[in-house]
């Protein structure tokens, strides 16, 4: 598929809402901002010394979370005596590869690494033939300071891969840390990870959250990623900065691969993870990415060979794991890919509708199912649940005229229970896809059947959902996270769909632990082999339920942006509004609660420091 073709919904979208592009240097930051209308007023920031944390930060929201997590310095002396009491105490290299250097910036991201609070590392520092003198002079003068910093300098200028390489060479650790040579290192960095490691001694990848700091200093761009999502990463490098990775395994997959420049931790990561699953999340701040002109944080054209690099690596990767298909650059979000697979047979696609009057809502579904979908091989499966209007009746015949063959509807007539009537459909569905669909949804996306039977014919896929949208074109749901408001909740409910959200969250491929199943598809063999949908949850959580029984088989469920529909919520049952609806709502909280416990309090594909109370990944304060 085209690029211009994909993406053309959007764009339309873009150039309706956003006649005037906002200008900006850090692309995924500056969208975030925008979507939480708190722009950074850093004249506005009290003095660091009035600080606890010590550092400041742009907006007093993350000035409040870093108050309250980043490590003082007497808790530094804690996590400092911590450390040598620990049982495993692995060498850790850190790799800097160093070309050309701004002098201050330097100096900090070296001073990061003396100051960390865990002692057995070795800094390893490879000089690319830098040609400003001042590089080579700092680089002795530590060396000579410190034996644990090791400096190699290279002969000729190979860009960052082939001084990667060099300071790798040298590298003697169990484990390799990545560290540019601009960047600092929060000074718990390697403690968290050691103490990782001592509970998880096999972990070969670890990565943690990060931010962006400024030449002023001031800390920006927080970054809470979740746990390890390995198709978020195909869409984004979202683990990035810090990484931490078993030396041994690095070399056994060949190390940075010159041709990946700009991209190369990207390249690492992928095929590091065809190797391992050993792979942890530490959701704390220990990076600091450095922003300046010159930097890919603070400008995503400033290396703009590096999104040819990562599609590069990207597209290397799936033909590796033997899914063929296409990787797409988003022309409007740089740093978000999109993979578009081949489908292998483009076989039936069952729709199933469970319905109940309003024929005008229903008969805008089937109008836009019939008139926007490209897919070749689908039926419906209407479920006439009591409809008592005429017009609703004429609304069933006249489709069934206009579409035999794909038309079907089955009266089905009892109390309604959302999980009963679907479970029900599939008994008269042949599709070997299911895709559940609510009757007040309205389809965008002409290839949106392509796409989401793209990612649930793929073996590890579980659930496929979709970016539903208000008519206002603000997102309804956009995947769905655990523990919101006790049970869960929609990813960037409100936002307005020009906006990237969360650091990119809405307009990239994201795993999700559920999605909602007003618009859901999984094989037929998922959907058995979980058992369908528990029909104690007959109106709440059903689909959440579905979802996380998927999760506990192993399989992973995923978010599609490039699949939008309208959803016209709640028309055809009404809110939670009746004291009778309400007990029956309080009863599937709690049988949620209970059975989902653990996941729901923690989710894995969100952050802990994100909060529990709000849609929008503020933070957890």
């Amino acid at each position: 598929m085209e690029t211009s073709k994909f993406w053309k919904l959007r764009k339309w979208w873009l150039n309706l809402k956003q006649k005037n592009k906002i200008a900006t240097r850090d692309l995924l930051y500056q969208n975030y901002l925008v979507s939480r209308n708190s722009p950074p007023v850093v004249e506005n920031i009290p003095d660091a010394k009035t600080k606890s944390s010590g550092i400041v930060a742009d907006t007093p929201e993350y000035q409040q979370w870093l108050d309250r997590n980043y490590p003082q310095a007497k808790e530094l002396k804690k996590i400092k005596l911590n450390c040598t009491t620990l049982p495993y105490r692995p060498l850790i290299s850190i790799i800097v590869p160093i070309y050309n250097a701004d002098e201050n910036f330097l100096r900090q991201a070296i001073a990061s690494v003396i100051e960390q609070a865990y002692d057995c590392w070795e800094l390893c520092l490879a000089d690319d033939c830098s040609t400003k003198p001042h590089v080579k002079e700092i680089l002795a003068e530590y060396a000579q300071q410190d034996e644990r910093i090791k400096v190699v300098y290279r002969s000729e200028n190979g860009h960052i891969c082939r001084a990667s390489n060099s300071a790798l060479e040298i590298a003697t650790g169990e484990y390799i840390a990545l560290l540019d040579h601009d960047d600092l290192l929060a000074p718990h960095a390697l403690a968290k990870v050691v103490e990782l490691l001592n509970q998880h001694p096999e972990a070969d990848f670890i990565y943690s959250d990060e931010d962006k700091v400024n030449e002023e200093n001031i800390h920006s761009g927080h970054f809470f990623k979740p746990d390890w999502c390995p198709d978020s990463l195909l869409s984004r490098m979202y683990t990035c900065h810090l990484g931490v990775y078993r030396r041994s395994l690095v070399n056994q997959v060949g190390n940075f691969r010159v041709g990946f420049e700009g991209s190369q931790d990207y390249d690492l990561v992928l095929r590091l993870s065809e190797k391992t699953d050993k792979i942890f999340h530490i959701p704390d701040i220990l990076y600091h990415w450095r922003i300046h002109l010159e930097s890919t944080a603070a400008d995503s054209d400033a290396k703009p060979y590096a999104a040819n690099a990562a599609q590069k690596a990207l597209s290397e990767a799936i033909a590796r794991r033997k899914e063929p298909g296409e990787v797409l650059l988003n022309p409007d979000f740089p740093g978000v890919y999109t993979v578009r697979y081949q489908i292998e047979n483009p076989q039936l696609v069952s729709i199933i509708i469970p319905t109940k009057d309003l024929a005008d809502v229903l008969d805008v579904c089937l109008k836009s199912i019939f008139s926007q979908t490209t897919y070749p091989n689908y039926e419906i499966i209407l479920i006439d649940n009591g409809s008592t209007e005429a017009k609703t009746h004429e609304c069933f015949a006249y489709w069934q005229q206009q579409q035999p063959e794909r038309f079907k509807c089955y009266p089905y007539d009892v109390p309604f229970n959302y999980s009963q009537i679907n479970n029900y459909a599939v008994t008269k569905a042949q599709g070997k896809y299911l895709l559940f669909l609510n009757n007040d949804t309205e389809v965008l996306t002409p290839d949106w059947l392509e796409a989401m039977v793209e990612q649930a014919q793929r073996a590890s896929i579980g659930a496929v959902g979709s970016l539903l949208l208000y008519p206002d074109d603000t997102v309804q749901h956009g995947g769905v996270i655990l523990g919101i408001g006790g049970v869960a909740g929609h990813s960037h409910k409100h936002f307005r769909v020009t906006q990237a959200g969360y650091v990119s969250q809405i307009v990239s491929t994201n795993n999700y632990s559920a999605v909602t199943a007003a618009c859901m598809m999984c094989r037929r063999e998922v959907f058995e082999e979980i058992g369908g949908f528990e029909e104690k949850l007959a109106i709440a959580f059903n689909d959440v339920d579905f979802c996380l029984k998927i999760i506990a088989r192993g399989y992973r469920n995923i978010y599609l942006p490039h699949v939008a529909l309208y959803h016209y919520e709640s028309k055809s049952r009404g809110h939670e509004d009746t004291p009778e609806k309400q007990t029956r709502f309080a009863q599937e909280v709690g049988y949620m609660r209970q059975k989902w416990q653990e996941i729901c309090s923690a989710d894995p594909c969100y952050n802990p420091n994100l909060s529990k109370n709000h849609e929008d990944y503020s933070l957890n304060i």
